[in-house]
């Protein structure tokens, strides 16, 4: 049996800002051969980690590796093994602010896209951070204060790039900037991978071809050794639906062609980020699914809804052999 694993956020019942939206942490796990539910893990974040009033509590992207999960809520990191789903590791840090991703690095270090202060950091599993890097080339702690409590921060918008995800190059680090549309490389100077249109989510190395996702549901692949685009493909295109996509964020590669992408169901909005779809009818846009296409066929091969299983976002899509 292949399992996939889901990861996102459940909202509340209620219509609410983005800084006030999801009530807890969801991981949905997967029969992918057989399109089955098998269970689902939540979780809420300790008070003393969140913002005092009305907190949102959602898994972002996370990374398997050698059998464990490692995911990320807005102010915490935690580590789960695998298949079980037991959490095995934990760490918050007071500069922790809309963290959305975590990966580890080969060194055995954490790497985090610190969104909120607009900075990737790098640190060991203690939580003695090595390296800061703020993704505009700047001073990291210029616009920001190494003796403030982030985590109690509601929001540090607006953003001036938005790091979202963090991926290797090699022993290079890179990070997608969601505002620029683009990766640049952290380690080497001057290296870039411009990806322009809409907003840039993920960054998944498999072979030499880098995957890449925009919210308005369009997937690019890079040369990895030229950094050139190869082919963008436009979801929208692949099947019939009269539907909104909705909100693309998150990809398995399951083969060159074959690709597992996930879409979050956006509630009405006019303050998301600049450059994102806005959505006016919420029964405008199709339920928040996972969806399986083939690439050279233009096909829409199949679509899992993740609602009824308490999944209202999806923003990585992981399985246990990666």
């Amino acid at each position: 049996m292949r399992t996939l694993y889901i990861i996102g956020g459940q909202q509340k019942d209620r219509i609410a800002d983005e800084w006030h939206q999801y009530q807890k942490g969801v991981i949905v796990k997967l029969d992918l051969d057989n399109k089955r539910f098998i269970k689902s893990l939540e979780y809420i974040s300790p008070q003393e980690v969140c913002p005092n009033h009305d907190p949102s509590i959602v898994f972002k992207a996370g990374t398997v590796k050698n059998k464990q999960l490692y995911v990320c809520t807005q102010t915490e990191i935690l580590i789960y093994s695998l298949p079980q789903l037991n959490l095995i590791g934990y760490l918050s840090l007071p500069c922790f602010n809309d963290v959305h991703h975590i990966r580890p690095n080969h060194n055995g270090n954490y790497l985090i896209a610190n969104t909120g202060l607009d900075m990737v950091l790098e640190l060991n599993p203690n939580g003695t951070i090595s390296n800061e890097w703020n993704v505009l080339g700047q001073n990291p702690w210029e616009r920001f204060s190494r003796t403030i409590d982030y985590r109690k921060i509601l929001t540090t918008k607006p953003h001036q790039s938005h790091p979202n995800y963090v991926f290797l190059l090699g022993n290079d680090i890179w990070v997608t900037r969601c505002l620029q549309k683009d990766a640049i490389c952290l380690t080497k100077s001057n290296h870039q991978i411009n990806i322009g249109g809409s907003l840039v989510h993920d960054g998944i190395l498999v072979g030499n071809t880098i995957y890449f996702t925009k919210v308005d549901g369009h997937i690019v692949t890079v040369d990895a050794n030229t950094l050139k685009v190869k082919n963008e493909y436009n979801l929208n295109d692949f099947s019939n639906a009269k539907n909104r996509l909705g909100w693309c964020r998150g990809i398995k590669v399951l083969n060159n062609d074959t690709v597992i992408v996930g879409f979050t169901r956006v509630r009405p909005s006019k303050n998301g980020l600049q450059g994102a779809p806005l959505f006016e009818q919420e029964n405008d846009i199709l339920p928040t699914r996972i969806a399986c296409y083939h690439l050279s066929q233009r096909k829409l091969l199949w679509e899992f809804d993740l609602e009824p299983f308490g999944l209202n976002a999806v923003f990585s899509i992981h399985s246990e052999d990666e």
